[in-house]
């Protein structure tokens, strides 16, 4: 564990130097506890990979009271595995005409598109991080096997619920945005609504499982190939 100023009302709390599973489970404790030990004092929380962001308001505490929050709460972190996170489970209609690297993907990976689907969908996935963009949750860890790296030229625009992959990672573009991941499919449900409560079906150490749905169940419920 280490602490770093990251502002002069901000820390950043390293519980680690990768993103993995044990280290995950230590940063979505410490963020549930910090959370209840800090309270008020805290304007904004951001976890991460392997990191905690604490944003704090000046005018009730200071650098050391955070740290000293922070180090209270850490000599209470339990090292068994974590189940705090829901299981959100997100329907996905894959196939060439929704993921435009399907057949690429699978080919690569010399499996078939069927069994890459199921491959996919056989995965609980783990909410590691949003960035990027409201609502963009990085996910991970997907199967080796169906691994594949960006793209050596990224797209300027792929629309809104595309799934992708990159690397051993999996995520639901929220919005049409550029990227350069692989593009297997697209999910009708919306992953941020600035007006709905909460405004993104899943947080920071939820479990994610995509669920295969046809072509007609995706249009009914609110899907579009549509690039909006």
């Amino acid at each position: 564990m280490r602490i770093e100023v990251a502002g002069e009302n901000a820390l950043i709390l390293y519980l680690g130097e990768h993103g993995e599973p044990g280290v995950a489970n230590r940063v979505e404790q410490a963020s549930r506890l910090l959370k209840q030990e800090l309270g008020e004092k805290l304007i904004d929380l951001v976890p991460s990979y392997a990191s905690v962001l604490l944003i704090f308001d000046m005018f009730r505490c200071d650098h050391l009271d955070v740290r000293r929050g922070i180090r209270k709460v850490m000599a209470n972190l339990s090292d068994e595995s974590s189940e705090q996170g829901r299981i959100v489970t997100l329907p996905v209609y894959y196939g060439t005409d929704s993921g435009e690297d399907l057949e690429q993907l699978a080919r690569n990976a010399k499996l078939t598109i069927d069994e890459v689907i199921q491959i996919h969908q056989a995965g609980e996935y783990r909410v590691y991080a949003i960035g990027f963009a409201p609502g963009f949750a990085y996910l991970g860890d997907v199967d080796e096997r169906i691994a594949a790296p960006r793209l050596s030229t990224p797209r300027q625009r792929v629309p809104r619920g595309a799934v992708a992959i990159a690397d051993r990672q999996t995520a639901i573009y929220p919005a049409v945005s550029p990227g350069g991941w692989n593009l297997i499919g697209r999910c009708p449900q919306r992953m941020f609504d600035p007006d709905a409560q909460p405004t993104m079906p899943v947080e920071v150490g939820d479990r994610v499982r995509f669920e295969a749905i046809s072509r007609n169940d995706f249009f009914e419920l609110g899907g579009s190939l549509d690039d909006a």
